[in-house]
């Protein structure tokens, strides 16, 4: 593997603190994801987006976006006042398959052009925590997936499957970090025992979702379920919570958001269910959304239900909870932490569908009360500016760190 440098220079001039932090976050353009490299503008998830939102409205920082990709897809210099954006297109062997050395190799070149004063890697899925630990510079991870947690549920037989090589990899990324941004205490716990360091700090949601709501007019209630259909977000089984909902004479509808794959034993029967839900009224399946979309879906909806058996955050809980939803679901993972005592939020220790299926029904029965303050409450713990300006004092902390052992291993 490559060794790590020191970044000696980055390091004296973040400590004088005389000219805008540079900082360098590598992050997966999901273009190169999902195979829609003609499209124009770089695309990143919902968490990473939401956080350069934050830091486009900081000019005490200088952001480098860096992103690997397998094909050429449009590269603009800046994609806000104080982010520049960089790609490095990587063959088939620098993936996954062999590693992420090629992509850990370009993003170590581009890192050497840009001579950032701090790298941060977004998220253990890809290539971009181990980037990050081998870029030759001061560095740190973010958490958005926990692919351990996951690896552990899905059961993968030693070499092979996605999250078993995830899981291994993950480990490799959180001992090169000088620490690791955890989005909830579920994951701080899982990785404080294999870090140097951690520290708690939530994603931040897209500007979007703190505006305004538009007027709702009445309506049957619709609760809402967003997420892939998968054992891990019980797909199935929430819909045979509706069911039973449905035949004690109670009227919504349950609409599902996200991808539906039918090719999967657990997708076909999701399918199967869905069918008859469909026929008799009370679900459907609305596909996946945009994120104006998902908007639109939850000022239509009444209510969100998620009910995963795993989350690292639940990025869609505060997302519902921000636009004043009722919200139901287990006290499960990172959800926990957004939930409680949040207006209009019930939590179920799991796997406790009695109780839930009895609170549904008593919402529904009392004409669905809506929160007031729960939108109110996210604004102040997830917006992107405050999310970033904690991002911001965490990299100072790192770099005045790294230049103290500096100074006691060198002299002044």
């Amino acid at each position: 593997m490559l060794s790590s440098g020191t970044g000696n220079t980055q390091n004296a001039r973040a400590a004088n603190m005389e000219h805008p932090l540079k900082i360098a976050l590598v992050v997966p353009d999901d273009r190169d994801e999902f195979s829609r490299h003609a499209e124009s503008a770089p695309q990143f998830g919902p968490a990473p987006t939401a956080l350069l939102a934050g830091f486009a409205t900081l000019p005490e920082c200088e952001i480098h976006v860096v992103c690997c990709v397998k094909r050429p897809v449009a590269a603009p210099e800046k994609i806000g006042p104080n982010i520049f954006y960089h790609t490095e297109i990587v063959p088939a062997w620098g993936w996954l398959r062999g590693g992420y050395l090629g992509c850990i190799r370009s993003v170590r070149r581009q890192l050497q052009k840009i001579q950032p004063d701090i790298v941060h890697g977004q998220g253990t899925e890809r290539y971009c925590a181990l980037a990050a630990g081998w870029s030759g510079f001061p560095n740190v991870l973010t958490i958005h997936g926990n692919m351990r947690a996951i690896a552990a549920i899905y059961r993968h037989h030693p070499g092979r499957g996605y999250y078993w090589l995830a899981a291994r990899l993950e480990s490799l990324a959180l001992r090169r970090a000088a620490g690791v941004f955890c989005n909830s205490a579920y994951t701080e716990n899982l990785v404080a025992p294999c870090a140097r360091k951690t520290w708690r700090v939530a994603n931040a949601l897209r500007p979007p979702f703190f505006e305004t709501p538009l007027p709702k007019t009445p309506r049957a209630p619709i609760l809402l379920n967003v997420g892939n259909v998968e054992p891990r977000k019980q797909t199935v089984e929430l819909l045979a919570l509706a069911g039973n909902l449905w035949r004690r004479g109670l009227k919504f509808e349950l609409r599902f958001a996200g991808n539906r794959e039918s090719r999967t034993d657990y997708g076909a029967a999701f399918a199967h269910e869905l069918a008859a839900a469909e026929k008799a009224g009370y679900a459907r399946h609305l596909g996946q959304l945009s994120a104006d979309q998902l908007i639109v879906a939850m000022d239509t909806a009444t209510g969100l239900i998620h009910v995963p058996t795993e989350e690292a955050f639940g990025l869609v809980v505060a997302e519902a909870l921000a636009r004043n939803l009722k919200f139901f679901g287990p006290a499960t993972g990172g959800v926990v932490d957004i939930a409680t005592g949040v207006d209009g939020a019930e939590l179920f220790a799991p796997p406790d569908w009695t109780g839930l299926e009895t609170a549904i029904a008593r919402w529904l029965a009392a004409d669905c009360p809506r929160p007031v303050s729960a939108a109110n409450t996210m604004l102040e713990r997830y917006h992107p500016r405050v999310i970033a300006r904690r991002h911001l004092e965490i990299y100072r902390a790192v770099l005045g760190t790294s230049r103290q052992q500096q100074l006691i291993q060198t002299g002044p």
